[in-house]
Parts: structure tokens; sequence; C-alpha cells
């Protein structure tokens, strides 16, 4: 007996969708080794509740990084672990469907195949995220008609104009979540003497991350260490002071967009004016940057139903095409490749 299954490997959260049964994994990218016998201690939430608390004897590691994997071995097995947990070892899983950023080399797909294949799966098919999350936010993606969709994750914000299954215009910038929480961890150590730790800034951005004044209101505190006396510390931060360290990459972000209208086809163009522009992934939730990228293009801009499981669920939904490979008369079809 098989069971199809579509992998959602991101940078930030791995998400793991099976035929019939729905989104079964939502956990964070996150493995703990043990460095003494270079064993597996946890994966996905236990690993990332030990971030920045382990010991020298223990390292805690994201293998992916910038939306392509950076530790093969890890990721593999990160990816085995998550599977075993859902899945019978008595089910065969001869096929998945996994996304991959838009541009990307042969080379990095081959290493999201690899660690897929690697997990016991016979036959892996690829589609791009852009697509993946377009299908996810209910565009019909086999009409002739434009859509604009901006997919913003952990590793990376995928941008593109889809028609007729594929893609006419796209863009893969590595501005997304990952590296505004570099930003505030940079604000606070140059605003506040004071040195937090990734987690910390994701934790603050997701709780009064904003990039337009007014849009959300409170205070969040935040622990860490004092950089001139070496002592524990904290600092309630506003939502106003979120501002300075995000507006930067919002801007970039906003730009590439930009970019992308100017390269868009007339045609294409018009579906976009009409319908605007979509907004997928867990940076789409970011207070006030709907607002920004409509200020700035004219456009009306959608966040998606649940954005940050679009793409997994667009992973889902894109099984049905694996029967249509091959085919003469399969019709449009979003898997640019298979192995």
């Amino acid at each position: 007996m098989g069971l199809d299954v579509a992998i959602d490997l991101g940078t930030s959260r791995t998400r793991i969708f099976l035929h019939n049964k729905g989104i079964v994994v939502d956990e964070p990218s996150v493995i703990a080794v043990n460095l003494e016998n270079e064993s597996i201690v946890a994966v996905g939430q236990p690993a990332y509740l030990m971030l920045g608390r382990t010991s020298a004897r223990m390292d805690v590691v994201y293998p992916l990084s910038g939306g392509v994997i950076s530790d093969f071995g890890l990721a593999e097995a990160m990816v085995s672990i998550l599977l075993k947990n859902v899945v019978s070892s008595k089910i065969g899983m001869p096929r998945a469907v996994a996304c991959v950023p838009g541009e990307i080399t042969e080379v990095e797909k081959r290493a999201v195949v690899n660690a897929v294949s690697g997990a016991g799966i016979r036959r892996v098919c690829l589609i791009e995220e852009p697509v993946a999350a377009a299908i996810g936010a209910g565009v019909d993606i086999e009409s002739p008609h434009g859509a604009f969709v901006v997919d913003i994750g952990g590793g990376t914000t995928d941008m593109a104009v889809i028609s007729l299954g594929g893609i006419a215009v796209s863009r893969t910038i590595k501005y997304a979540g990952n590296v505004m929480d570099d930003e505030i961890i940079k604000y606070v150590r140059r605003r506040y003497n004071m040195l937090i730790g990734k987690r910390t800034a994701e934790q603050a951005k997701m709780n009064i991350g904003c990039v337009v004044p007014g849009v959300i209101e409170g205070t969040y505190r935040i622990k860490g260490r004092n950089l001139v006396t070496g002592m524990p510390m904290w600092v309630d931060l506003n939502a106003d002071e979120m501002i300075e360290p995000l507006a930067e990459p919002a801007q970039i972000i906003v730009d590439n967009i930009q970019d992308i209208l100017e390269e868009t086809p007339p045609e294409l163009t018009g579906d976009i004016y009409n319908d605007g522009i979509i907004l997928t992934g867990g940076g789409a939730q970011l207070a006030g940057l709907a607002a920004l990228i409509k200020n700035v293009t004219n456009l009306n801009v959608r966040i998606a139903d649940n954005p940050s499981c679009c793409v997994v669920n667009g992973c889902g939904a894109a099984i049905k095409y694996i029967d249509r490979l091959n085919k003469p008369d399969g019709g449009v079809n979003p898997i640019t490749d298979q192995y």
C-alpha cells in the first residue's frame, strides 16, 4: 500500500502533508546533535526549545540556510525522523512532491531530492514555492490568467507572476524572516548595549513587529546580557521601535516587487491590476507590510488565508498532478522536475 506525501522543507519550519489526511507535521527545521557521539538528540520543537541553552557537548542547528540545504546529513536525518513519526513503517511512500525556491541551482535541487529520497521515498517530484503558494492560496493556476504571488518565508522571499501553471516572471531574494531577526539583534545591541539570541528576536518580531507606524500597539519584554557589565538585563521594546530594524528588509522586498511588475508582460500586468498581489508565508503577517506594498504599488494586496501553510497545502494539492506526468493529454502541470 502506498501513501503519497508532500513536503515543505523550509528554512524555518518543515511541514509534511499526507494525501487524504492533510498537514500532519508542522515543526521548526531544527535538529539537536550530541557532539561526543554525533547522535541525534531531538528534532523539531523539542530541539527549538534548546536553542541558546545547550552545553558545549551539544549543538543545535538549522540544517537549511537561505532556502537551501547547508548540512545535507542533518537535513536527511531530520526529514527521516519527522516522517517516521507520522507514517507507519508498514506503509510504503513511493511518491512525494517537494517544494524548492524559484531560483536555485541543479545541485541545490539534487540536494533536496536526495534528502527526501533518503527517507525512503522512491520518486520525488519538485514544484517551485511560489507556484505551490498560489495553489495553496486558492489560485486557479491552470487558467490563462496572471496571478502575482509573494511568498515571504524564513530564508527567502519568492515572488512570481504565474499563468497556465508556470512562471512568467520570478525572483528569489534572501531577505526574509531570518534577516529581519538578525536586524532586530543588531538594533538591540546598538540601542541598548544588550545581546539577545535569535529565538528572542523572532518572538519579538512575531509579537510587536511592524513596518508602518500606528498599526500595532504594545510592548514586548526581551531579556539578554548587558555587553558592558556582562550581567543579565531586560528591556521593554515598543512596537514603533521595531520599525527601525525592519524597515530596510521590508523596503528591499517592496523594491523587488516593483522590479517584477516592470518586467511583467502587459497582458499579465492587466490581470494583476484587476486582482492585486497575494501575500503568503509567515512573513506576510508582519504588521503593516501589506499596507506598505499597497502604498508603493497602488495595487490591492491580499493576505492569503492561513498564509504560513499555503506552500505545503499547495504541495499537497499538487500530488494529483503526478499521475499526469508523461501523458500527452496531461494538460497544465506545475511540477517542474521528477527524479
